[in-house]
């Protein structure tokens, strides 16, 4: 991924150092829990963990010849070996072990480093959406289907539909990292066919990991697609919330903006520009982390005990959804925590069809007071559409309608046209989000 969208600590995981640091690690674990298995000198092992060292330059010179990046890497180590006086521990290095050993089992580390940073941030994103949810329960606004007026809701309970669906977002993620919290050292075919299964578990508990219970060359990729499936679907909700301020910010709407800074320039052409171009920048990286699922998921289909189809595609999908995924993740926790909320607006926008969006209630109402549904609708629909076209005041002309108050009085036909009412269960709502018990029962 491109430096522009990388976080440091994030970009720190996925270079080539961290990389190489994280296979040395795999190959020390793989010695000492070997020697401690007595298949590997004891004193080889602690030479190996004191002097094994590698260089990110001399293996791609190495590499640039032999073409294969694990045969570059060992040379690398083996030759800091024999430059610490102790060439001959080199001959344990990578004992019983093949390629994928290393790549998976290091990539399973690197993925769980990732995940570490990822949960801090969907964290923080999930505790200032309650923060706002709780600040604008009550702030009421129009909601919208297909774009149009429809019924009453409050800006807070759009908030608190975005953290439920972060909490959830939070768990899947939990469980994918965990799926990937697995290495494998069996060999070239899975048959652990030169280290005991004894052997495999402790090099893996010695990395923090689990031993696979059975794996080809390579772990199965069903683990990684659903991981990066997890991270799609993070991003998918922080497009949806960026998306949902896109539209709010709009000239006609301006009921909500993200933050404009102090000196801030909307465009080159037009300085009375606020431009909304980090939702944007948002919604447009999510497309990228979504469109790595596809590729994820056909690496899970390879040939026999494995080919290497899926390696070249992870070298760009796994570090680039990780890293786009945690770099959404902060934008839109500054997107949260610094958008601007105007109610006036929204109360405007609420009113600005002069009770038209009731016209639900004032069916249902009708109808409970006798009126038969069919002829109920019938006579809101026509006066509904007719203050539409003409811009006419819908709700004087509910009141003074003669058929309609043969059914319904003016204190009903008040509670017809009232926000209260329609607003009266979003308490409710807001506890059933946001009680401790749901919540316990979701993080067990």
């Amino acid at each position: 991924m491109i430096e522009r969208y990388t976080r440091p600590e994030m970009g720190r995981i996925w270079n080539e150092e961290n990389k190489y640091r994280q296979w040395l690690e795999v190959e020390l674990a793989a010695a000492e829990a070997l020697s401690e298995e007595g298949e590997v000198p004891a004193e080889a092992a602690a030479l190996l963990r004191q002097h094994a060292r590698f260089s990110v330059d001399r293996i791609q010179e190495i590499e640039r010849e032999v073409r294969h990046d694990v045969i570059s890497f060992t040379t690398s180590v083996a030759e800091s070996l024999k430059a610490a006086g102790c060439a001959d521990a080199s001959r344990w290095l990578h004992f019983g072990l093949t390629s994928n050993d290393v790549v998976d089992t290091a990539q399973a580390l690197q993925i769980r480093e990732s995940y570490l940073l990822i949960q801090k941030q969907i964290a923080k994103l999930e505790e200032v959406l309650a923060a706002r949810a709780w600040e604008l329960k009550d702030t009421v606004m129009i909601g919208r289907t297909h774009g149009i007026q429809a019924e009453p809701i409050t800006f807070g309970l759009k908030i608190a539909l975005w953290y439920d669906e972060c909490r959830r977002s939070r768990v899947r993620l939990d469980q994918a990292a965990e799926d990937l919290r697995f290495g494998k050292v069996s060999g070239a075919v899975g048959t652990l066919a030169h280290i005991s299964a004894a052997a495999e578990e402790r090099i893996c508990n010695k990395l923090g990991l689990q031993a696979a219970p059975v794996a080809s060359q390579v772990l199965a990729r069903d683990r990684h697609a659903a991981f990066v499936s997890a991270l799609a679907l993070i991003c998918g909700l922080c497009e949806k919330i960026a998306l949902e301020i896109r539209h709010l910010q709009r000239t006609e709407v301006r009921e909500a903006e993200e933050p404009f800074a102090l000196g801030q320039k909307g465009s080159s052409a037009m300085p009375h520009k606020k431009n909304p171009i980090v939702s944007e920048q948002i919604c447009g990286l999510a497309r990228v982390v979504r469109a790595n699922v596809q590729a994820a998921f056909e690496n899970n289909a390879l040939w026999h005990e494995r080919d290497i189809s899926h390696s070249s595609v992870e070298r760009v999908i796994l570090p680039d959804s990780c890293i786009l995924t945690d770099y959404l993740l902060e934008k839109t926790h500054w997107l949260v925590a610094g958008m601007r909320v105007y109610p006036e607006r929204m109360r405007k926008n609420l009113e600005l069809t002069k009770g038209l969006v009731f016209s639900g209630q004032l069916l249902l109402d009708l109808s409970a007071a006798g009126m038969l549904r069919e002829e109920a609708y019938r006579i809101v629909q026509a006066e509904a559409l007719k203050a539409w076209q003409e811009d006419g005041d819908f709700r004087a002309v509910i009141e003074a309608h003669p058929e309609i108050r043969r059914f319904l009085t003016a204190g009903q036909l008040a509670q017809s046209f009232s926000v209260e009412r329609q607003l009266r269960n979003v308490t409710a709502i807001f506890d059933r989000v946001f009680t401790p018990l749901r919540d316990a029962k979701i993080t067990t």
